[in-house]
């Protein structure tokens, strides 16, 4: 009786897992939210799957109560069964054991049927089913996955601190496992992005020979890595790495051909060059051993240097000059009785901050309104000129009007009681939302006009909305 109790446990965890498997698949089939844009609505996803994990330990109590009641009747059967098959007529002769033999099977075998056919799981997966239509999909793994890197080019980090997360600013730890490493080098190979492929093949294989369990093999692992490498112009390396991978696995479908390949390729170079092969270096390779390809961002390199606190830096004689003060009724009277906290920045060009403008319940209560029209922030593009969504700006948005809730037109009175400006030109309230390595990077914030002589007015009408708009960021993290 155990093995049969067993083979059904088997068989119902075999059904539960395959669910679960074809759920995910759902939902990664049929959802295009773009949730990693936005912290805002990924803290939505944290509940979620408390909840599930919730409802899966039910799932997983009742299956435990089943089993239980079945092993009790396995157990309990075995040992009546040892006895009645050791004399049959005998056992029979008894007309009590007759009887209960009848009953068993006519009705408690039935009943034992009954218990093994209930399905605890129908809970768990109405559950699931209520949720997975908000899951992330592929895009959302994908897009979090380049956010990690544009985090680790940004700040400069090498592979090893990411994957121990060793982060700036992070106190607590979140740890890469060599799966995850070779993940996002797949993603960044999928996308012909060679450079960072090597860094995260190279520490999933860092990873995995230091002895950690994963489900990628190290054949899989060198082959991915050695045609990167060689897609990075370091052919003595990809031969190196080719060569590994055909001692694993000598009946690789491309290894040998790569190999072979790549060595006619360097021969044909060395004779070029009338230099002799150089075996590659067998250190683990670093950040900086190859350079990050140019992108479409001129600014690129200034851009990720004053994130990272780095370039033009205030002086003493220039910090000299910095004040704070409150920013009072001379002028408008209605900062009499509540003057502004007003901050030197920058002194050229003159860059102010102000402070506490918001209340916490002004700030609260702005979020929930803008939470439900956060969509994903978008630019113009500059020959269609229809908005679009955008590589180079990764947020959700929400833009709030006086209509929707009293607090709106107060922070648009306190707007021009600041600045003495209007906003009857300006933008609407702006609410922008950063999900991981969110950013928007350096553009120009203004419109152009098809007709020339009017680029002028609309770049100085664009200067005026942008004095009078403010952004509001809701729990902005790791932003760019």
């Amino acid at each position: 009786m155990l093995p049969v109790c067993k083979v059904i446990e088997r068989d119902r965890m075999r059904k539960f897992l395959s669910f679960v498997l074809w759920a995910l698949l759902c939902c990664c089939w049929t959802t295009r939210a773009e949730i990693f844009t936005s912290i805002s609505q990924m803290t939505d996803l944290i509940y979620t799957e408390k909840e599930l994990v919730q409802s899966l330990r039910e799932y997983i109590a009742a299956e435990e109560s089943k089993l239980a009641a079945v092993k009790s009747w396995a157990n309990k059967l075995d040992a009546l069964t040892r006895v009645s098959t050791s004399d049959p007529e005998g056992y029979l002769a008894h007309p009590v054991n007759a009887y209960k033999l009848m009953k068993r099977l006519n009705t408690e075998w039935s009943e034992l049927e009954t218990l093994v056919l209930q399905n605890p799981s129908d809970g768990f997966i109405s559950n699931m089913s209520i949720h997975r239509q908000y899951f992330p999909d592929e895009e959302d793994e994908t897009g979090a996955a380049k956010a990690l890197m544009r985090l680790q080019d940004t700040y400069q980090l090498d592979s090893e601190a990411f994957s121990r997360g060793k982060l700036p600013g992070m106190h607590a730890n979140a740890l890469l496992t060599v799966d995850d490493c070779f993940d996002m080098g797949k993603t960044a190979y999928n996308d012909a992005d060679y450079y960072h492929a090597v860094l995260w093949m190279q520490q999933s294989l860092k990873q995995l020979d230091a002895g950690e369990e994963t489900v990628a093999t190290k054949a899989d692992i060198l082959d991915y890595l050695s045609y990167s490498v060689y897609q990075m112009g370091d052919l003595p390396r990809a031969i190196e790495l080719t060569r590994r991978l055909v001692a694993i696995e000598p009946s690789h479908q491309r290894a040998g051909g790569n190999l072979r390949y790549y060595e006619r390729l360097l021969t044909k170079q060395l004779e070029e060059l009338n230099q002799d092969y150089q075996p590659a270096s067998e250190e683990p390779i670093q950040l900086g051993t190859y350079r990050r390809p140019k992108d479409h961002l001129p600014e690129r390199e200034t851009y990720e240097a004053l994130c990272r606190g780095e370039g033009l830096q205030m002086n003493e004689a220039r910090r000299s000059r910095l004040f704070c003060r409150w920013q009072d009724g001379k002028r408008n009277s209605r900062l009499l009785l509540k003057p502004m906290k007003e901050e030197d920045e920058w002194d050229s060009p003159h860059i102010v901050r102000y402070l506490e403008i918001l209340s916490h319940e002004e700030t609260e209560k702005i979020k929930k309104l803008a939470k439900p029209r956060l969509a994903r922030a978008t630019v113009r593009d500059p020959k269609t000129g229809v908005l679009t969504t955008a590589n180079y700006r990764v947020s959700k948005s929400a833009w709030l009007e006086e209509e929707h809730d009293p607090v709106v037109a107060r922070v648009n009175q306190r707007i021009e009681d600041i600045t003495g400006l209007t906003v009857d030109t300006a933008e609407l309230l702006q609410v922008a939302n950063y999900g991981v390595g969110g950013q928007y990077e350096p553009h120009y914030d203004f419109s152009r006009d098809k007709h020339p002589a009017n680029v002028f007015l609309v770049k100085e009408k664009r200067l005026h909305t942008t004095l009078c708009h403010v952004s509001i960021l809701l729990g902005s993290s790791s932003s760019v």
